[in-house]
């Protein structure tokens, strides 16, 4: 015998603001933020829109929860000693995280009403920096670049125009190829001696470049400072 519509309703699990969210994440890894409303929430869910209200108020809620999410799936290494080794775990697991929520990128740091992952992840990275002894101004600019630079490497690294060697391959003989005779040098040297060489793999880029940007945050701490004036 068929189950009725009530017995269907009866097993399925309570409804709460966590599932709520659970299903806007899904929603938007599958089909982007801007797919993210709370019809499309409640379709994913199988219950009716009108539900949502009694868990979040709006799609803004929503947004700002999903965000919250994704910041918490962030590692904050708090038995690091080492600033520079905690600052680099964090780096690339925020990258991790971004690459499975790409979606991410353009919220990150949008959102007007926080939430207590997200305020959590900015005040461990503050303390983790004034600790190490860098000055306030000095903390906000290796913040802005160090987030920067992750935002923009996933930005970059899920936007490529090929996912395995054999696809690199050939998307860079063909550019090769179409390039004049004798033209773009630079460019050909890089392709084939750096792209196509045996094992490459652009993921590989991102923690040499990252150990660039530590290494210059390491240098103006030991850049000598003024005495600061009463």
């Amino acid at each position: 015998m068929a189950p009725t519509p009530r017995r269907r309703q009866e097993s399925r699990p309570a409804l709460t603001r966590e599932r709520v969210l659970e299903g806007a994440v899904r929603v938007a890894d599958q089909r982007g933020a801007a797919s993210v409303s709370m019809r499309k929430v409640a379709e994913e869910l199988g219950v009716e829109a009108m539900s949502l209200y009694h868990h979040v108020a709006n799609k803004d809620e929503i947004l700002d929860g999903i965000v919250d999410l994704v910041f918490a799936e962030i590692e904050l290494p708090r038995d690091e000693t080492d600033w520079r080794a905690a600052m680099r775990r964090r780096a690339s697991s925020s990258r991790a995280a971004l690459l499975r929520h790409t979606w991410a990128l353009g919220l990150m740091d949008s959102r007007r009403t926080p939430g207590p992952a997200t305020l959590t992840h900015h005040d461990w990275m503050i303390g983790r920096l004034r600790e190490a002894g860098f000055s306030i101004a000095e903390t906000a600019q290796a913040v802005s670049t160090l987030d920067g630079y992750v935002y923009g490497f996933v930005l970059q690294e899920s936007s490529l125009p090929f996912r395995t060697p054999e696809e690199l391959e050939g998307v860079a003989a063909a550019m090769v190829e179409a390039f004049p005779a004798g033209g773009y040098p630079h460019l050909t040297e890089m392709i084939q001696a750096h792209a196509l060489a045996p094992g490459y793999a652009y993921a590989d880029e991102f923690l040499p470049g990252l150990d660039l940007i530590l290494d210059g945050l390491e240098a103006v701490l030991r850049t000598p400072r003024e005495p600061s004036r009463p």
